[in-house]
């Protein structure tokens, strides 16, 4: 019987144009899609758990994560649950399904997809056994309560609730029951099992530590810039992160407690556990912090006061509710027949031809080291960030052009390090820059590109701090005679991204690596001279030739030359006759920053001088005028480039989209 798909069996195939339209659900309803869009990939977050109200509580489990694709219908509502997170109860009480989030959904065309409530913090009390001590299950389980022994006998450790495959992790055991007080556990998160309380095994089971909530996971990769940053730092960290489990309390009744903090909230929205109070006298316990609203996140678990305290019973915390994510994807994955390729043009879900894309992508640069009074010696220059190229540069440095479909693609521009901070002593290596990414989510030289952050130089130490740092071009060494970092690191082929920085000597810093040349080590042709950096790279892949991914320059020794830096990286700076601080680099060149010099008698005696920061990083895209592009945010740019072709350049993160 003659097949409609030319006789090619196996899997139907799906293909999908989406545009990359992204759309966030922060309450329950439908998101309707693109009419090309069939495949979208989605992150449903279910709400968070909450923690139990008596005595002392651990912290609640953070609502299941589920990060994949769903097929769905062009041009179509698609229903959206989003669970509330748990409330809080009164203990005690055996049941573990009390303070549970509710789960959340997203129901595509043949598939529901649901992410279970984070489980509930478990309970302390005397004794330790109840059942009700038992962290709840969830999406990612709650933390174990703590028991507080009658006697100093060991009695068994309470157990955190157990998460959910593929959502959540478990929550942390509650502390061996002690003498001084109930000690939980902290709850689940999606990326981080929850931890476990601390102490000895052995009566009387002291001291003991609270344990903290597992953090949560990180999908800004594929779905940034656009997440919501509603979420303050002390209980989420940085946008992007959710369903983290919530931090454990501690009971603070005996008069021999020594009162305590309660755990920190997992980054991605859990909430911190409470503070107890100092016994003996009327320091005040503290609630648990509830979940962060829309990350998932668990309730802190609370924690109780000592005898004579204002507050000496406290009050659980609710989780947070729960999120859904959706991207529409540009995508036709698989074989294709010619019929289903006209029909699915004809139809508008096809997302388009293929292109050749050149790139440049350079990393953030390692910032200098710096010196420290009295001392007269120079510290290493920062070293370049990694430098990867296509079609444009110095040919030994080019690799190949990559093909690239209608869609979107995420973009990572790597940050400058910063130069060592000011000290009396010792010295200070400079910061390593960031990574940057081609194509966050794609698979590293097919379609993703990545660049290392280059090393620090190395600081005027006596120790482990006088050594360049590595990266993907090293930092220099510092003084007395610091090795330099190596380059290319991790290692990158087919072709190197960087080169290793020069070492310092007894008197003056090394160089910092670029991609031209390995950094110069200091004291060449001088004792006190310090270390040029190595060479950078002239590209043109904008049209016109700019420099780029030079180190940064050695610091001098007393009356010395300075090193220089080079394509844009800072000089070294010196003790006498000056400039006494490291120079910064130029941004957006991935160059080094200069290493901080001695301290002189100006500007201010006594203190050291700091390095340079290195530069930030860049990436730039070229393909021909069949494909159009478009950048977000508006500070990076598209423009018009000779022999028919367009550029995209990013000097911050964001999105590049193809059409």
């Amino acid at each position: 019987m003659a097949r409609s798909n030319g006789g090619i069996i196996g899997k139907v195939n799906n293909s999908s144009f989406g545009k990359c339209t992204q759309t966030v659900k922060t309450a329950t309803g439908s998101i309707t899609t693109q009419p090309g869009t069939r495949v979208v990939r989605t992150v449903v977050v279910g709400g968070g758990g909450a923690s139990i109200t008596y005595s002392t509580g651990g912290g609640a489990g953070g609502g299941g994560l589920i990060n994949q694709e769903l097929n769905v219908g062009g041009g179509s509502a698609v229903p959206v649950v989003i669970g509330a997170g748990g409330a809080t109860w009164t203990g005690p009480n055996s049941s573990d399904i009390l303070g549970r989030g509710v789960s959340s959904t997203i129901t595509g065309s043949s598939e529901t997809l649901t992410a279970i409530g984070g489980g509930s913090g478990g309970g302390g009390g005397s004794g330790g056994g109840s059942g009700y001590a038992l962290g709840g299950p969830g999406g990612s389980g709650g933390g174990g309560g703590g028991g507080q022994s009658t006697g100093g006998v060991g009695l068994p450790r309470i157990q955190g609730g157990c998460g959910t495959a593929c959502q959540g992790n478990d929550g942390g055991a509650g502390a061996y029951p002690t003498p001084n007080g109930c000690i939980t556990g902290g709850g689940g998160g999606a990326g981080a099992v929850g931890g476990s309380a601390t102490g000895p095994s052995s009566p009387p089971h002291w001291p003991a530590t609270v344990g903290v909530g597992g953090a949560g996971l990180d999908v800004s990769p594929f779905f940034n810039p656009g997440l919501p940053n509603s979420c303050t730092p002390t209980t989420s960290g940085a946008a992007g992160k959710y369903a983290a489990g919530g931090g454990g309390g501690l009971d603070t009744r005996p008069s021999t407690s020594p009162g305590g903090t309660g755990g920190a909230g997992g980054s991605g929205g859990g909430g911190a556990g409470g503070t107890g109070g100092v016994a003996p006298g009327p320091g005040a316990a503290s609630n648990g912090v509830a979940g962060a609203a829309n990350t998932g996140g668990g309730g802190g678990g609370p924690s109780y006061g000592p005898p004579g305290g204002p507050n000496p019973g406290n009050t659980g915390a609710a989780g947070g509710s729960g999120i859904v994510i959706v991207k529409e994807l540009s995508k036709a994955s698989g074989v294709w027949s010619m019929q289903s390729q006209f029909q699915s043009k004809k139809s508008g879900t096809w997302p388009g031809v293929a292109a050749t894309l050149d790139y440049l992508v350079v990393a953030g640069a390692g910032g200098g080291g710096s010196g420290y009074a009295p001392c007269n010696d120079g510290a290493g220059g920062g070293g370049a960030g990694g430098y990867r190229a296509s079609g444009y540069g110095p040919s030994p440095l080019r690799g190949s052009a990559l093909t690239i479909q209608q869609g979107c693609y995420a973009i990572t521009v790597g940050a400058g390090g910063a130069g060592g901070t000011p000290s009396s002593s010792p010295g200070k290596a400079g910061s390593c820059g960031t990574d940057s990414i081609f194509n966050v989510c794609g698979t590293e030289n097919t379609d993703k590109i990545t660049s290392d952050g280059g090393g620090g130089g190395g600081g005027v130490h006596s120790g482990p701090g006088y050594a360049g740092e590595v990266g993907g071009s090293g930092g220099g060494g510092g003084t007395p005679g610091g090795p330099a970092g190596a380059g290319n690191t991790p290692p990158r082929s087919p072709i190197p991204q960087g080169n290793a920085g020069g070492s310092g000597n007894p008197n003056a810093g090394g160089g910092g690596g670029g991609i031209g040349a390995i950094g110069i080590a200091g004291g060449v042709g001088c004792c006190v001279k310090g270390g040029h950096g190595g060479c950078g790279a002239c590209n043109a892949i904008t049209g016109s030739c700019v420099a780029y991914a030079g180190g940064g320059g050695g610091a001098a020794g007393n009356n010395g030359c300075t090193g220089q830096g080079r394509a844009g990286g800072g000089n070294g700076g010196r003790r006498n006759p000056g400039p006494f601080g490291g120079v910064s680099a130029t941004v957006n060149t991935g160059s080094g920053g200069g290493g901080g010099g001695g301290a002189g008698a100006s500007p201010t005696p006594g203190v050291c001088t700091p390095g340079g920061k290195g530069a930030s990083g860049v990436v730039i895209v070229r393909v021909p005028n069949i494909r159009s592009l478009a950048v977000s945010p508006g500070c990076n740019t598209v423009s018009p480039a000779p022999s028919c072709t367009t550029v995209a350049r990013f000097t911050v993160s964001g999105t590049l989209t193809v059409s």
